[in-house]
């Protein structure tokens, strides 16, 4: 249960778990459930681990030790040079265009899981948590920040190119046209 308690908590990354959360995943006792947390904390507390759990708030998470800190930065640094890929842009427009907005609502939109990407925004600065939405849960709110203007040249979220929607009547027509010829062929 020690290891399928670490893999939950690395599959939901930023977020963490709550006590509540872990004990209805994992349907054990709260006295089981605080003696795999402190077996997973020990076993981090080891000089040869790079992560540790802690606790903000009632969240449990997986985060990096202090002590490396130095080299996380270098590594920010150096991924901070990299140009954006695909992924990360679609990201970033979907933040944009919709801020404030959840990672569910974003991996609705992209199709995909968006944790590590929405992990990757935030480390390169380019998003921000701005708040928590008002629905179950409360998940966190995510908007663009003024590395994101600054990085794409904008003074303002404003100057976004808008994106139109119009789908013309001879679309329209060749969709219909397409649709009924597909249905008549079986």
């Amino acid at each position: 249960m020690k290891a399928v308690l670490e893999g939950l908590l690395f599959i939901i990354g930023d977020e963490g778990l709550t006590k509540e959360q872990m004990l209805e995943i994992l349907e054990v006792s709260e006295e089981d459930l605080d003696k795999l947390l402190d077996e997973l904390k020990e076993d981090y507390e080891s000089s040869d681990r790079g992560i540790t759990i802690k606790k903000f708030g009632d969240e449990y998470k997986l985060t990096t030790k202090s002590e490396h800190k130095e080299h996380y930065e270098k590594l920010a640094e150096l991924s901070s040079m990299k140009t954006l890929s695909q992924s990360a842009l679609e990201t970033l427009a979907i933040i944009a265009y919709n801020e404030p907005i959840t990672r569910i609502q974003i991996d609705e939109l992209r199709g995909v899981n968006s944790s590590q990407m929405i992990r990757n925004l935030l480390a390169r600065d380019f998003i921000k948590e701005v708040g928590r939405a008002d629905t179950a849960g409360r998940p966190r709110l995510y908007a663009v920040t003024d590395a994101f203007l600054d990085y794409f040249g904008l003074s303002s979220i404003e100057e976004l190119p808008k994106i139109e929607e119009e789908i013309n009547d001879e679309e329209i027509e060749l969709y219909n046209s397409k649709y009924k010829e597909d249905v008549e062929e079986l």
